[in-house]
């Protein structure tokens, strides 16, 4: 007697796993951090991708934003301050290389961080592969603007100082960007840093022949408020977000000599000593009394 033929195993339907629904991946956090650990952003050609595919994500946002005074707020919402550290949580889902995060289905309202962290993850790998190429200058040219436009100093900062000493000794930048980029560190070192001897020294070096940025330095050497707000209105806006780390500096300077030479000031000469409106100055602790008229009393005589 034969055997009984085996039964042929059965097959489920061939869309029995279309209810898990895919992973969509957010191209930004396909690779991992390189100081963690991540070594395919060491390759020249997936750093140009990449490179690509952030660009592509900025101008997006910057588009998105609206331009002009939106954009400014955007940027100005993201700025980090010296005193605020970065969003530990957030960066953390990119700590581990190869876990890539999975995209919410709802749109993120503020695109900026995803591209700040990428921006780092590729400096990283152009760092890790020492390259200073053509390419690795314009990354870093990009990456300090769209880095000083947001207030993100841990990011311009290393990658200004990578562009000046070492990218530029192997591929030069022309003069007109070698000026630019230099007066950029020049600016950081007088007004986030107040290192105003440094910044002398980075002049001497680079031959900074930049008059906005000489009077930005010397405005900050005298404490001349006056001319440190009208150089601010002058400068374009990459100088002027650097400029804002010596607002707060500048801004109590002028108000303790407004203090010391009035006893009371129209309300539009005070705004205009301080370059901010009044509420904010009240929210910045200026304890002057503003009456009905206008009129600022910043301080009583003294009862004989």
């Amino acid at each position: 007697m034969a055997a009984a033929a085996r039964p042929q195993p059965r097959r489920g339907p061939s869309g029995a796993w279309s209810r898990l629904k895919p992973v969509t991946i957010d191209p930004l956090d396909v690779y991992g951090l390189p100081s963690k650990g991540e070594t395919r952003l060491h390759d020249h050609k997936t750093q140009e991708d990449y490179y690509t595919k952030i660009v592509e994500r900025y101008m997006k946002f910057c588009a998105s934003s609206g331009g002009g005074e939106e954009l400014e707020k955007a940027f100005s919402a993201l700025s980090v301050k010296a005193s605020s550290p970065p969003n530990t949580t957030r960066a953390s889902e990119h700590d581990r290389p190869g876990l890539p995060r999975q995209v919410s289905s709802t749109p993120r309202p503020n695109d900026m961080p995803n591209i700040l962290i990428a921006m780092r993850k590729l400096r990283e790998g152009v760092l890790g592969s020492r390259r200073r190429d053509n390419f690795a200058q314009r990354a870093y040219m990009f990456i300090i603007h769209a880095s000083i436009l947001t207030g993100h100093w841990e990011s311009y900062q290393p990658a200004l100082l990578y562009l000046l000493y070492e990218i530029h000794r192997q591929t030069p930048l022309s003069p007109p960007e070698l000026q630019e980029f230099a007066g950029y560190h020049i600016l950081d070192l007088a007004c986030r840093q107040y290192e105003l001897m440094d910044a002398f020294a980075v002049k001497l070096a680079f031959k900074q022949r930049d008059r906005r940025v000489n009077t930005v330095i010397m405005a900050l050497v005298h404490d001349d408020w006056v001319r440190f707000w009208r150089t601010k209105r002058a400068v374009d806006g990459y100088q002027r977000a650097i400029m804002e780390f010596a607002v707060e500096r500048m801004r109590l300077h002028a108000l303790k000599c407004l203090g010391r030479g009035y006893m009371n000031a129209d309300r539009a000469f005070v705004e205009r000593t301080g370059d901010t409106v009044w509420p904010d100055l009240v929210k910045g602790g200026v304890g002057w009394q503003l009456q009905e008229g206008g009129n600022v009393i910043i301080r009583k005589p003294k009862a004989k």
